[in-house]
């Protein structure tokens, strides 16, 4: 089955309304061959605690975090901003329920994963969490626990989905290359090893609560070997950002069951014709593209509502090519 999705984050600031367009326009797509996975949108223009780390942050179980001068701090009791957090996770899980009553199938939650945390979080007295090993741990491990509970809630209010787990790992490229600056910006903070990163991404997406679980990189440069690695379902991707060589550790996990969700230009007259011509560079079987998906290159929330509701429309349009080609 050929998966159609969003990254997440959509425009505006009604939840309500995000979710009537997603559900409806995904619904569109139901078809032989194509699955349609409806999904919470996330609405950062709704200001502080809506946004990826705030919202991530607020998940952090025994570390509570407060906005500062500086962005997400770990603090000894948690501020008014992440009260707000709070607020507005709980107005989305209220009215997805509403949405989503008597629904059955894939739903699909996003979350920053831990090295886009570690790398935007700053320590109560010092410099970023990914600057401090120790911190680091911590933040996985609470954020582990944290996934884990947010999954439940969710379960527990939509009884007939089967969960989809998406990681966003935005900044990861950043994290490996060792160049996040530390607050003079005088220097960078420590650059973990692989055997550090792997396992974190590894631990993180091991959640009973999830069916399928996957990590989302929109980067230049994406470490697809570290993604495929870390026992992910999915990785994705935005295709041009991925180089011949990063296509060829693709077509490797491809191969080796990982799927992939293709970021692609939705608003193109034909989303699926560059997925198609990298598909055929690499010598991949053509009946293997019934096993991808097709989504955005980011998240939806700069656009303008009426673009994002023809990029969904266009996405959907995509699978159908695919799922077509797959099964000539």
């Amino acid at each position: 089955m050929v998966d159609v999705t969003g990254i997440g984050s959509w425009p505006g600031t009604r939840v309500r309304e995000a979710l009537a367009v997603v559900r409806g326009e995904l619904a569109q797509g139901a078809a032989d061959g194509v699955r349609p996975i409806p999904y919470l949108p996330e609405l950062p223009a709704r200001g502080p605690g809506a946004d990826m780390i705030g919202r991530a942050a607020h998940l952090l179980v025994d570390l509570p975090v407060d906005l500062q001068p500086q962005g997400w701090r770990l603090v000894d009791r948690p501020g008014r901003d992440a009260e707000r957090a709070a607020s507005l996770l709980a107005e989305d899980l209220d009215e997805l329920a509403e949405a989503s009553d008597g629904y059955a199938g894939p739903l699909k939650v996003q979350v920053a994963g831990p090295w886009t945390l570690a790398a935007a979080l700053w320590r109560p007295l010092g410099d970023r969490v990914l600057g401090d090993a120790g911190a680091t741990r911590d933040v996985v491990d609470s954020l582990t626990e944290g996934i884990g509970a947010y999954l439940g809630r969710v379960q527990a209010l939509v009884p007939g989905a089967e969960l989809v787990l998406q990681v966003d790992e935005p900044s990861l490229p950043t994290v490996l290359r060792g160049r996040v600056r530390s607050e003079s910006g005088y220097s960078v903070l420590r650059t973990p090893e692989r055997g550090e990163v792997v396992p974190a991404l590894r631990q993180v997406l091991d959640q009973r609560g999830a069916r399928t679980t996957g990590v989302h990189c929109c980067a230049g440069d994406p470490p697809v070997d570290v993604l495929a690695g870390s026992g992910a379902d999915f990785v994705a991707l935005d295709l041009e950002q991925v180089g011949r060589g990063r296509f060829e550790q693709v077509a490797a996990a491809v191969e080796g069951g990982v799927r992939l969700w293709a970021g692609v230009d939705p608003w193109s007259p034909d989303p699926a014709e560059p997925l198609l011509r990298r598909w055929q560079e690499v010598g991949l079987s053509p009946a293997a593209l019934a096993e991808v998906g097709l989504t955005p290159p980011c998240g939806l929330a700069s656009a303008a509502p009426d673009d994002a509701l023809d990029a969904t429309r266009g996405l959907v349009q995509g699978a159908l090519r695919l799922a077509e080609r797959a099964d000539a």
